[in-house]
This record gives structure tokens, sequence and C-alpha cells, in this order.
């Protein structure tokens, strides 16, 4: 029986066209988020960066997957997008290309995640967060309104993390 697929097996292409191999990532979490430029969730870049700063040194990596397909809310190429996010929120955690994250010709990762998360973890909407444990397990998964800095989410990642408080 072939193994189940992980997290680790996907790759996306970065923001500059380089490729991005989650196996790269193995060790520790990883929080992958669709986003976009022009949604009312726009200003969770700001939390994402946030908690980049905080946890990047103990092994957390945040990727953004830019995405236009909610409400076209993405509508530019990928060195627009780039400029936006460092003018507009300094950030410097990875980000992938632009990318489909829903429906039959999405990114295998997010072909993936939702199938690997069940019934409503397929992105609704920008900022849809998916938690990955360090062996690319799906360990969580947070709808758009679940800000980045919320506490289910960063005890869920300093639980991965080992250096929860419980």
């Amino acid at each position: 029986m072939a193994e189940l697929a992980k997290a680790h097996d996907f790759s996306f292409t970065t923001i500059d066209g380089a490729p991005m191999p989650l196996a790269q990532y193995r060790g520790g979490p990883l929080l992958v988020v669709n986003t976009a430029s022009q949604c009312g969730f726009t200003p969770q870049y700001r939390e994402l960066q946030s908690l980049w700063e905080k946890y990047r040194d103990s092994g957390l990596t945040v990727i953004g997957v830019p995405s236009n397909d909610f409400g076209a809310q993405e509508p530019g190429g990928n060195a627009e997008i780039k400029k936006f996010c460092q003018d507009n929120y300094a950030v410097d955690f990875p980000l992938a290309g632009k990318e489909k994250v829903t429906g039959g010709d999405a990114h295998p990762f997010y072909q993936w995640a939702a199938d690997e998360g069940g019934e409503g973890a397929a992105p609704r909407w920008n900022f849809h967060k998916y938690l990955i444990g360090p062996y690319g397990e799906l360990a969580g998964v947070y709808p758009s309104q679940v800000k980045p800095l919320d506490k289910s989410l960063t005890d869920d990642i300093e639980r991965l993390l080992g250096t929860s408080k419980s």
C-alpha cells in the first residue's frame, strides 16, 4: 500500500519564481494561508508578520499563498503583490506565487488539505489557514475569521513547537 501523502510532498513556486518544496520545512510547524490584497481580511498580513517574527526562531514558518479565487480580490501579478505586501505590511515571510486554492484545478496542496481536513476544510474565503505539523500532518484548520494571533491558533503552534505553558 502506498504511503499516504503529507504536506511535505507538495511544492509551491515562490513569488519570485523559485521552487519552494514544503519538504524544506520538515521538522517544524508550517502555517499556510491563502491571501488577497483587496479583502476585508487583508490587515491580517500584519498579524501574520507578527506571528512569523515571534515564532520563526523556534521553528515556525508562515507561507502566504496569494489567490484571486474569492471576490477577485487579488487581481495583480506576483511583482505587484510582493510590492504591496512589503510596502504596506513589511512582509518578509515566504510568499508563494499566485495560485488557485479551490475547486478541481486548485493547487495540489489545497486539494490534499481539503481532503485531509474533511467537510468544511476547503477555503471558503481569503485568509483561510492550515497548520501543518513537523511531520507533514494536517494539525489544524482555521477559517478567515480566526486571526493569526488568536489564542486558539497560537496555542496550537506552541504545542507543536513544544513551548506551550500547559
